[in-house]
């Protein structure tokens, strides 16, 4: 199931239920800042995520999933992969 745009686990976030947070999919601008750069992108291209992105993974994404302070050592990116074989099930 698709929680978010860059692979994140919403349903894991420590912030999600004190922030009131319904996750990127469902927001209009996130509680952390004023803008996602992999949101908007999602949304300018009209992806659920990123995994169904013909530039999958991009620099963008790369960078959030190895940030030094917030990054998941690629989890993400691994994630939005498993989402887009789902997408794709069955192969045609």
């Amino acid at each position: 199931m698709t929680e978010s745009r860059c692979g994140l686990l919403c349903s894991a976030c420590e912030f999600r239920e004190s922030a009131g947070c319904g996750g990127c999919t469902r927001i209009d601008r996130p509680f952390w800042g004023e803008g996602c750069a992999v949101k908007s992108c999602c949304e300018a291209r009209n992806l659920p995520h990123c995994g169904l992105c013909g530039s999958f993974p991009c620099r963008t994404l790369e960078g959030f999933a190895y940030d030094s302070q917030q990054g998941d050592n690629g989890a993400r990116l691994e994630r939005c992969a498993a989402w887009r074989e789902e997408a794709l099930w069955p192969p045609v």
